[in-house]
């Protein structure tokens, strides 16, 4: 959970009531994402507290759509969060050597806010909404304003409405999915032997996958 009170020229904000929001968010990412590089998403929060599960809901729905330019990190059932940061980003780095990071996680500031989800480039500070002292992370980041800062901050999170939560994380999870499928068609139109040689490896792995779990059945 972060602290956002200022904007910056660096960032991009969408609001989850705009008709195109995740169009727009994901216009924004496409442009600003390295065209050529694996991104590892890392979904900051816990399942713990509504206001911070933001980041894990956006990871739950994004790890089961056989992403092809995304290696998500945080879900629910295996959150990232302040007890295992440290430990998740150095293995983040053993897994994808030099990785490009997108950092996902809620956000608490005005009130006039909430509800607008936040682009921005360069790391976020997990923890700082609550006087955390944990790592910057990120080179590129995703807020999501889900309440107001100020006051009782860890009360404020436990009665954040989880609709709002959801419908955010959601259609952050859409963006990222169509920036996905952008990012793919760039590859096959750029490199259309390697984009085939990637998505028939990703074929093999899921019948690979699933021929095992029939032989436990």
């Amino acid at each position: 959970m972060n602290l956002k009170d200022k904007f910056s020229n660096e960032e991009r904000r969408v609001h989850i009531d705009e008709e195109l929001m995740s169009d727009l968010l994901s216009s924004h990412l496409n442009d600003w994402l390295p065209p050529s590089k694996e991104i590892v998403i890392a979904c900051i929060g816990t399942d713990r507290s509504t206001g911070d599960s933001f980041g894990p809901l956006v990871g739950s729905m994004l790890k089961d759509q056989n992403l092809g330019t995304f290696h998500v990190y945080g879900t629910l059932e295996d959150p990232l969060h302040a007890l295992n940061l440290k430990e998740r980003v150095e293995t983040m780095n053993k897994e994808h050597p030099n990785p490009y990071i997108l950092a996902v996680d809620a956000c608490l500031g005005k009130a006039t806010s909430v509800g607008s989800v936040v682009l921005g480039k360069g790391p976020l500070s997990p923890g700082s909404a609550l006087k955390k002292d944990l790592p910057a992370i990120g080179d590129l980041h995703i807020s999501g304003m889900v309440n107001v800062s100020g006051f009782m901050e860890h009360v404020v999170l436990q009665n954040t409405r989880l609709h709002v939560v959801m419908q955010m994380a959601a259609k952050v999870a859409a963006a990222i999915q169509m920036t996905d499928t952008k990012r793919r068609r760039a590859r096959l139109e750029t490199s259309p032997t390697q984009a085939f040689t990637a998505a028939t490896k990703r074929r093999d792995a899921l019948y690979s996958r699933k021929s095992r779990l029939d032989g436990f059945m």
